[in-house]
């Protein structure tokens, strides 16, 4: 039940993290075109959400089955993962506190120009722009993917479940706007604001703990010294 936990939180944080949440907006604005209409709203915000836990699904368990079926990889992951895991954490938690910085303008601009491209595909484009974004990788998700959740299913010999959690964990901001949209259209900006501000101590506080957990790791399995 923890490592499910987990796996939905790393989504949620992927999700409202700043790179992130530029295709998230965009998709907002693509589901939101029709505003009027509640039932279409909430069907394109879940329609939204199982493009992206089908593209983290596939990715995630071509992953794992890879790691698992190559007897090379199988046996230093099970040799070297406690080892690797520490340094790993570390990184994750120094990019999430946003110590290294890497340009990710593009991100916007793509998902905005690939929004207008399948505004001709009506309902189901919410679940085309929910795949596409997936693969829309920047560091933090990046980091918190094929590092925090990819050891994580490894671990867990999960090849469908911590993936999926994870891909709905990216939506719900999504499906909550949906919803919200559904009510009244004053409420999503003061969604976004109240979003902004608890992404940022959501990021600093699991960086912090990604950070401590790696040191640990560092000093018990790599220096020997707990």
């Amino acid at each position: 039940m923890i490592g499910m936990g987990m796996a939905l939180w790393f989504g949620i944080l992927t999700s409202i993290s700043p790179c992130p949440l530029a295709t998230n907006i965009a998709a907002v604005s693509y589901i939101g075109r029709q505003v009027d209409r509640a039932g279409y709203l909430l069907s394109a915000g879940f329609l939204y959400m199982f493009g992206r836990m089908i593209t983290y699904v596939l990715l995630g368990a071509s992953l794992v089955s890879s790691a698992q079926s190559i007897p090379i990889v199988a046996n230093f992951l099970q040799k070297y993962m406690n080892i690797l895991l520490g340094p790993v954490l570390i990184i994750i938690g120094i990019i999430l506190l946003d110590i290294i910085k890497i340009n990710t303008g593009g991100i916007g601009f793509f998902a905005n120009t690939f929004q207008v491209r399948i505004q001709k595909t009506g309902i189901w484009g919410a679940g085309v722009l929910g795949m596409v974004f997936a693969l829309s990788f920047c560091p933090v998700s990046a980091a918190l993917f094929f590092g925090s959740l990819f050891s994580l299913a490894i671990n867990h010999d999960s090849k469908i479940i911590m993936p999926s959690l994870y891909g709905i964990g990216t939506a719900i901001p999504v499906l909550g706007f949906a919803f919200l949209l559904a009510l009244s259209t004053k409420l999503v900006g003061k969604a976004y604001d109240k979003i902004a501000k608890f992404e940022l101590w959501a990021r600093k506080i699991t960086a912090i703990v990604f950070i401590v957990a790696g040191i640990f790791y560092c000093l018990r399995y790599l220096l020997h010294w707990l």
